[in-house]
């Protein structure tokens, strides 16, 4: 439910791979693919309707169905079988704004439009408030928070996604929801950042006396050592058609013990990108996974939602789920519970 909004293009691009200078002009830059490579399968899983974000951003966006080809179709221009497909002779030529394609058209930081509309919708049945929040979480380029759409550019991106449908009196809640849903993931990626901000060796301090006590290390840490720099976010991707290897292996064991491990698959996932500062003052990009989840509502009729934060299996972050998780196993496997019970006797 990640649908910040970066209206400015960022201060400084990340450094670009350099092309090496003694490759020849007329050399095709294109690594053709072998005969025998087998052909590359795409993912064939369809995500559910419930939410906005469960389509995937490009094709979401572009507002345009794909034409494919048919088999009275012909190309304009064929190209003989055995021809570069890079045109060598435009090299240096400056592509027309009108043929650019709908990811160039996309704002890399959160993979939406730089810009929606505030206007009112054609056929739109109520006035949507235009204001936009801002939220607590810093932006990676360091100027200011992101900031939340406001209603009205909710309602006009659920209209350019194709559901038509959506009520419009309704779209205040969802942003309310919306908000609350990134809210509660940036508190969880804070958690992880104050404890493993400054090393494995930190994070098995405060991981070692079990869950119920790791705030009350962090803090005394913290007091002692200093608070850790502010992690930024410096941009995100929603992914709802690809399962996580967790939240898939947690789908499976519900088959197989239903009774304990049934639960409905996670309606959305996000990978968050978060810029943190070691002890050594040097800064590097950390990639945090997010699912979530769905429970039964409350008595009152209230949607419940549970969020799955934690880093991606990187072999960093893998240490680090592995380190906060064997804590706490080893300190209720130990005896620690019981140990802390007759130390406050």
């Amino acid at each position: 439910m990640g649908w910040f909004w970066a209206d400015s293009t960022p201060s400084a691009a990340p450094p670009s791979q350099s092309a090496s200078s003694s490759s020849s002009a007329s050399a095709c830059p294109v690594k053709h693919m072998p005969a025998s490579h087998p052909p590359v399968a795409g993912s064939a899983a369809t995500p559910p309707r419930g939410c906005p974000m469960h389509t995937a951003t490009v094709d979401a966006m572009s507002g345009n169905t794909i034409p494919h080809p048919t088999a009275n179709s012909t190309p304009s221009t064929p190209a003989p079988p055995s021809g570069c497909p890079v045109p060598h002779d435009q090299r240096g030529t400056k592509p027309s704004d009108d043929g650019a394609s709908t990811l160039s058209k996309l704002n890399p930081l959160n993979y939406m439009f730089r810009d929606l509309s505030q206007k009112r919708a054609p056929n739109q049945s109520v006035a949507l408030p235009t204001s936009r929040e801002e939220s607590t979480i810093p932006r990676g380029d360091g100027d200011g928070n992101w900031e939340y759409p406001s209603p009205q550019q909710m309602y006009n991106a659920l209209l350019r996604k194709g559901y038509t449908d959506t009520d419009a009196t309704a779209v205040e809640s969802m942003v309310a929801v919306h908000n609350f849903l990134n809210e509660g993931a940036w508190a969880e990626i804070i958690d992880w950042e104050r404890r493993f901000g400054r090393g494995l060796s930190r994070g098995w301090q405060i991981s070692r006396r079990g869950e119920e006590n790791a705030e009350q290390t962090t803090q005394q840490l913290e007091r002692k050592e200093g608070s850790e720099a502010e992690p930024r976010l410096i941009r995100f991707q929603g992914r709802p058609g690809e399962m996580t290897p967790k939240a898939a292996f947690v789908q499976l064991m519900g088959r197989i013990y239903p009774s304990k491990f049934a639960t409905e698959p996670p309606f959305d996932r996000h990978d968050w990108y978060v810029a943190r500062k070691d002890s050594n003052g040097e800064e590097k990009q950390v990639r945090y996974v997010i699912d979530y989840y769905t429970g039964p509502p409350e008595p009152t009729g209230e949607p419940v939602f549970y969020l799955d934060v934690r880093p991606a299996m990187t072999p960093s972050g893998a240490a680090e789920r592995l380190v906060r998780w064997g804590g706490d196993v080893w300190w209720r496997a130990s005896g620690g519970v019981a140990r802390e019970a007759s130390k406050n006797e």
